[in-house]
């Protein structure tokens, strides 16, 4: 921000200039920001400049994100858009951070400490606080942590998920030996081009990767998987590559789900 000549002058005129563009319930696409921002005379320049800004304006709790407008995200004020809540006192606050972190899944304390941001001395301090209402089990020498919910039903279709990069049920952990299990015992060789960005898991588990380019006005989704899976599997990534061309509003292609074992 300092090479970008974003200082806290600029950050306080930035931030007044969206208080006033969204109040009322106003939701702004990332371009009506950009012209907002120089209807109020501050410079933007690329890309790094406005992200920076919105970046600044998200961290200072002015501004989250709004509602979609069409495939467009938008940007509204948080004080209107999240209900006012009471302030907790610290070790309330990490209780229930702890509390809403381990509904993922069974997660260690160092993911949690990992995904939060918090030190493993307060990751520890708010599992603690939390735990009456987590289940606790040890495997392998490791402690997870987990709420209870429903088992899968006997005889359940696969469950197949196409996962952007970055996506929290991924990167929320630091460990992450675990959604390798599969690829690691089909004799995949890891690591793999195919999981350099976004990634499918069929039950958990890591199978391979994806891509998506636009033609015309359809979407095709390239997909690589590097184990074994059977013609279930396959179905169910077609059905998930369905789903995602319904969540863009475009009919899907779907390229041939490749095995390369």
């Amino acid at each position: 921000m300092r090479k970008l000549e974003l200082d806290d002058a600029v950050v306080r005129r930035s931030r007044a200039a969206l208080t006033k563009a969204l109040q009322g319930g106003k939701h702004l696409t990332r371009a009506d920001v950009g012209a907002t921002l120089r209807r109020a005379r501050i410079e933007i320049g690329g890309p790094l400049r406005l992200g920076l800004l919105l970046m600044r304006a998200e961290l200072d709790g002015v501004i989250c994100s709004g509602a979609r407008r069409g495939n467009q995200s938008t940007y509204a004020l948080l004080e209107e858009r999240v209900p006012p809540a009471a302030p907790l006192e610290r070790d309330e606050a990490l209780s229930q951070l702890a509390a809403r972190y381990y509904t993922r899944g069974p997660a260690t304390v160092h993911d949690f400490a990992w995904w939060s941001g918090l030190t493993v001395t307060d990751a520890r301090r708010g599992t603690a606080a939390a735990a009456r209402g987590l289940h606790r089990e040890s495997v392998d020498g490791r402690e997870y942590w987990f709420t209870a919910g429903p088992q899968p039903a006997p005889g359940r279709p696969a469950q197949a998920r196409l996962l952007p990069n970055y996506d929290e049920a991924f990167v929320g952990f630091k460990d992450r030996s675990a959604f390798l299990e599969r690829l690691k015992s089909g004799g995949a060789k890891l690591p793999d081009p195919a999981l350099r960005a976004h990634v499918i898991g069929i039950d958990g588990q890591l199978v391979g990767g994806w891509r998506r380019t636009f033609e015309g006005k359809s979407v095709k989704v390239h997909v690589t998987v590097i184990t074994r899976a059977t013609a279930a599997e396959h179905r169910a990534i077609a059905a998930e590559a369905a789903r995602y061309g319904t969540f863009l509003g475009l009919p899907v292609q779907l390229g041939d789900a490749r095995s390369s074992q």
